[in-house]
């Protein structure tokens, strides 16, 4: 599978720094199973067939998802991930048209809307993450997953590792910082938070949409 490897487009850090899913470090491993682990475990209590994957970098999870048999697509601002995600999708024989190119902030429910809206390490390379978290209101049509790494482990733990030291353990593209407990405060603005679980070093939630009142 084709890997951004620390590309950059528009001053911004895209895709994954490195092939995390086929890391031979054992910490590394482990920690990348729970958070797939925990991952396909909220997929699955939601129920949902229809997924979108926004912010899908190289198309990992949803190319899974739809070697699954499930409805899934995913969006990403950046043309140069798309364009790896697209390969990818071409290399398991799985039409390349379910990626699109789309910043977050331009999604719209007639070409964007889902049963299921999957944003996982996407917020916290946002400018503006509430803006970010309405555009997923406008899409959900009942499921949200959200996921951000979890302060200051995240960073401390890049720290213990040898990494980013001169930026204090911060992941290049990283510009806002959450503790689970703040996450929490603000996703439950916008959506019902349903579970909320913690696989090391992230914060990742089951959300549902408000429900209007009748």
């Amino acid at each position: 599978m084709k890997i951004s490897g620390g590309l950059q487009e528009q001053g911004i850090v895209v895709g994954n720094n490195y092939d995390k899913y086929s890391s031979k470090n054992p910490i590394a491993r482990r920690m990348v199973q729970g958070f797939s682990n925990t991952l396909s475990s909220l997929v699955k209590k939601t129920g949902a067939q229809t997924i979108h994957e926004v912010g899908c970098g190289e198309g990992y999870w949803t190319l899974g998802w739809k070697r699954q048999g499930m409805d899934a697509r995913g969006s990403d601002f950046s043309e140069q991930v798309i364009a790896l995600a697209q390969d990818n999708a071409r290399s398991q024989g799985i039409s390349p048209s379910i990626f699109s190119q789309r910043s977050i902030y331009d999604l719209v429910p007639a070409s964007d809307g889902a049963e299921l809206v999957v944003c996982c390490e996407v917020l916290e390379h946002l400018e503006d993450p509430r803006a970010g978290l309405e555009a997923l209101q406008r899409v959900a049509q009942e499921h949200v997953i959200l996921s951000v790494p979890r302060e200051p482990i995240w960073c401390a733990l890049n720290m213990a590792r040898g990494k980013y030291w001169g930026d204090l353990g911060n992941t290049p593209g990283h510009i806002q910082h959450w503790s689970s407990d703040k996450f929490v405060r603000l996703v439950s603005e916008y959506f019902e938070v349903h579970e909320v679980c913690k696989p090391l070093p992230w914060t990742m939630l089951r959300c549902k949409k408000f429900q209007s009142p009748t």
